[in-house]
């Protein structure tokens, strides 16, 4: 790490390159092991007799606390059991740790709370151990939550960012950007007014659902941070294979194309909280397609490209006038604290 004599820059936390150097030129040097090295949402951790667990953890410093569609509290139950469900698994129970700065309003962490109770039961999953910190006045903004969770993956499924095959089908189910939009519009950073919403959901009924018609699933991926070009360079480097998506077919709300195109974002790279993106065989795609139309989380969701044999650990995006564009990873810093 050479960024401004070594330190740590925001952008390092931003989900791109950065983010995707610094977990290589510090964190794995000291921490690799083959669990932690597969770099999936979840660790899948072999139980004996073919059962596994997989096992995540995030944190949430999201600001502001509360946003259209959302708050700290709902994200840091749906981000866990999310990246849960993106490995296949039910979740079976949540921990949450809370950091809490001296002053803040009792009244505001009984709301968070109440939020988490309720995006807990939506889950269907227990926040089964948790733990709290007080730390002094300006030493943190408000509150910071951490959540971890475990869940069991059923035999028979295998899912991970390295499984992508020629002939995939890549799947979405909705449109993009809403999340990142939604965040910081409540924070006022646009100098802009709306109701754009967060998209910030649990996905493991519509993940559960998928399965159910196919077992077969080869990746599943949440585009948080970086958004959705980060997340298929990502799944086209791990599994050496070329990806091609058709732009046409990548749905973007019209509110959201519309602060795109006044300020000059890519709905590529904003960060989403209630999406998945799915790479199944093409024989099968039309029939999960089907299952995820049936669920309230994937009524929208449509196929938006294929895995190819050429260009190999690259993504292309075919464009509305048949040019193609190079998708890379988010480079630099979009905005901090969206999550």
């Amino acid at each position: 790490m050479k960024e401004k004599g070594g330190k740590i820059l925001l952008a390092h936390g931003a989900g791109g390159k950065l983010t995707h150097d610094l977990i290589h030129a510090l964190f794995l040097p000291f921490l690799k092991n083959k669990l932690l090295c597969a770099l999936d949402d979840s660790a899948v951790i072999p139980t004996g007799k073919g059962s596994r667990l997989a096992f995540t953890t995030d944190s949430y410093v999201v600001k502001p606390l509360f946003f259209p569609g959302g708050d700290i509290g709902r994200l840091s139950i749906c981000g866990t059991v999310n990246d849960l469900a993106m490995a296949g698994a039910r979740p079976l129970g949540l921990s949450a740790s809370f950091i809490l700065e001296e002053g803040f309003s009792a009244g505001k962490l009984e709301r968070v709370l109440s939020s988490m109770k309720e995006a807990a039961m939506e889950a269907g999953v227990m926040v089964a151990a948790a733990d709290t910190k007080v730390v002094e006045h300006g030493a943190a903004e408000g509150l910071f939550i951490t959540t971890s969770g475990i869940g069991v993956i059923s035999e028979g499924v295998d899912i991970s960012g390295s499984r992508a095959m020629a002939g995939d089908a890549v799947i979405i189910n909705g449109p993009i950007g809403d999340h990142e939009i939604g965040v910081l519009v409540a924070r006022g950073d646009l100098s802009l007014e709306g109701k754009i919403k967060s998209d910030c959901a649990p996905l493991n009924g519509l993940v559960q659902a998928m399965l159910d018609t196919c077992g077969n699933i080869h990746v599943l991926r949440d585009p948080t941070r970086g958004g959705l070009a980060t997340v298929l360079w990502e799944i086209a480097n791990a599994s050496k294979a070329g990806v091609i998506i058709d732009d046409q077919k990548v749905k973007v709300r019209q509110e959201i194309k519309g602060v795109c195109d006044l300020l000059g974002f890519d709905p590529y790279y904003l960060a989403n909280e209630g999406k998945l993106v799915a790479f199944v065989p093409q024989e099968e795609a039309e029939t999960v397609l089907e299952a995820m139309k049936a669920n309230p989380l994937g009524r929208e969701a449509g196929i938006i490209g294929a895995v190819v044999d050429e260009n190999p650990g690259k993504v292309l995006l075919k464009t509305r006038i048949g040019g193609y564009r190079l998708l890379e990873p988010l480079s630099g810093e979009q905005f901090p604290r969206i999550c």
